[in-house]
């Protein structure tokens, strides 16, 4: 087992990459760009590995790594290898991960954490003792580090909405609207484990219990296919995945919440939208106006009470310190800047990142509740009963 250089150890930290396509040019970006602007530890991007070794090595040379291999399991064991990025496809996950944290690699996986709550379970029993000898492990939950939601989190810690009653989420795409689209491993179960449920309604799972600060102990969900077939390489095939999917969340802390999800929502191209209401105040945010907090602020006269909109690019707000001048606005690329720096100075300090597998793991068990629940025709599902479970619960 090789475990990551010592603080006098002057090589820097080594970073393999494993998949190539929309999440790892994203997080490609993010290794490329995180030392221009944020002091990390020094580190070398050196592999990004696929299947296909010609396409690999045109990503690696254009993404900024070293060199590519088609290999994974060579490369978790080499011994210039510390950190493993994975943006492979949700059913390589658990595989993957595990094999990397008993190899002595710290480890950032892609959300959701696996396709099942048994490779879930499996991996966050590998992170907790991995930890043990000082490996670290982190899930990408992104959104954690837009600075407006962070700033969100921020205001409700601190009291200013009093006490959170309850929270709407709806995440958002039409790219599947089309029923002529054509069939992706997404869309199948054996691949993608769920469809919009697990693909986008586990960020807005994971907002809803990061922002308040509470846990989701209850649900009620429902899932819908509304296109049944789509055509793929050999033919038609049947999608066995939801497109849509709503859930009602309750809450520690006797905080209610709404979430809904749908990729076949017909002109919404990335719409994250997030509410929450609170005895004292309210804030609203949108993804698609990233760097706006809408904050209202009922300790006020009521004649002066409305929203009124943070334009989140102070050097005072999460994340912006290092960016540009104010009113300046940044992306929602550098939310992976900002995921791989958090991640680099956990790492290089030996504390744990967050979110942690753990975090990740009850959000599957979240997504295996509305799941059930959906299965059962929208029967209340506790959490709770998806802990310890295995395989074809």
């Amino acid at each position: 087992m090789t475990t990551s250089p010592a603080p006098s150890d002057p090589r820097p930290l080594g970073v393999a990459m494993i998949g190539y396509a929309f999440m790892g040019k994203a997080h490609s970006n993010a290794w490329r760009n995180v030392a221009s602007f944020f002091d990390v530890p020094a580190f070398e991007q050196k592999v990004l590995v696929g299947r296909d070794a010609g396409k690999v090595a045109q990503a690696a040379a254009r993404y900024g790594w070293a060199g590519s291999a088609t290999d994974w399991r060579s490369v978790i064991t080499r011994d210039d290898i510390d950190i493993v990025d994975i943006c492979a496809p949700g059913w390589m996950h658990a595989e993957i991960a595990i094999a990397a944290l008993e190899a002595g690699k710290h480890v950032l996986v892609e959300k959701p954490l696996a396709n099942t709550i048994a490779e879930a379970e499996a991996m966050s029993a590998a992170a907790a003792a991995a930890a043990a000898k000082g490996v670290q492990s982190m899930i990408g939950f992104n959104y954690r580090r837009v600075p407006a939601l962070a700033l969100a989190r921020e205001l409700i810690a601190e009291g200013r909405l009093g006490t959170v009653r309850h929270v709407r989420a709806a995440y958002l795409q039409d790219w599947l609207a089309d029923a002529g689209a054509p069939m992706s491993w997404r869309l199948r179960k054996e691949t993608a484990g769920s469809g919009a449920l697990g693909d986008i309604a586990s960020h807005a799972i994971d907002q809803v219990q990061f922002l308040t600060g509470e846990t989701v102990t209850e649900v009620t969900g429902t899932l819908r296919t509304f296109v049944a077939d789509r055509p793929g390489p050999k033919g038609w095939e049947q999608v066995t995945v939801d497109d849509a999917a709503w859930a009602t969340l309750g809450m520690t802390g006797n905080v209610s919440a709404s979430v809904e999800a749908s990729r076949v929502a017909t002109g919404q191209k990335n719409s994250l939208g997030i509410e929450v209401y609170g005895s004292l105040g309210s804030l609203t945010f949108c993804l698609e106006n990233l760097n706006e907090l809408n904050f209202l602020d009922a300790s006020l006269p009521v004649r002066e009470q409305g929203f009124r909109r943070i334009l989140v690019n102070e050097p005072e707000h999460p994340h912006m310190d290092a960016w540009w001048p104010q009113g300046h606005i940044i992306g929602w690329e550098h939310t992976f800047t900002h995921q791989i720096r958090d991640f680099l100075a956990a790492v290089n300090a030996g504390e744990a990142p967050t979110p942690s597998f753990e975090e990740g793991l009850r959000v599957q068990r979240v997504l295996a509740a509305i799941e059930e629940s959906a299965s059962n025709r929208s029967t209340i599902t506790r959490v709770d009963r998806m802990a310890f479970a295995t395989e074809g619960t």
